[in-house]
């Protein structure tokens, strides 16, 4: 039988794919186009992925990890803050002098985000939940990946 990740490891490698891409942008050079793909590309990968979080991972800690309710709700205001500074990014060309600030912004926001799912909520979730139960909501978000061409 392989070992493939439970729900908890795709959202982590998840997490590592964003903060590469993050970092990236951050190193391109300020007003290119290069950041401004890269931008592009993070945008399109943290809005799949806050999305999946939201429907496969959520509902279940919501239910079933104690105080999930809270720990659900502090990753969602973290998603809307995410998605509005994806959204006021959007509607900027990378020359644009609030382009880096907003940049900036999502990548303290971001890292601030990241580090609390993987050191409290992942955590909480793994201590709540069974194993196969992870394993097969891991699976299902695979399958469902697949499904809509997502080649991660």
């Amino acid at each position: 039988m392989s070992r493939r990740p439970d729900i908890l490891g795709e959202f982590t490698a998840d997490h590592k794919a964003v903060t590469e891409l993050l970092d990236r942008a951050e190193m391109a050079p300020a007003g290119s186009a290069e950041r401004a793909e890269l931008v592009a590309r993070l945008t399109d990968l943290l809005f799949t992925h806050c999305a999946a979080e939201e429907e496969h991972l959520f509902p279940v800690v919501q239910h079933d990890v104690p105080e999930g309710g809270a720990l659900v709700f502090r990753s969602i205001h973290d998603h809307l803050a995410i998605g509005q500074y994806l959204s006021d990014l959007q509607g900027l060309g990378p020359a644009d002098p609030a382009f880096d600030t907003l940049l900036r912004g999502l990548a303290d926001t971001l890292r601030r985000h990241l580090t609390g799912e993987e050191k409290v909520l992942f955590p909480a979730a793994r201590k709540a939940l069974p194993a196969a139960a992870r394993a097969a909501l891991g699976e299902r978000l695979r399958t469902e990946r697949e499904a809509l061409g997502d080649p991660e």
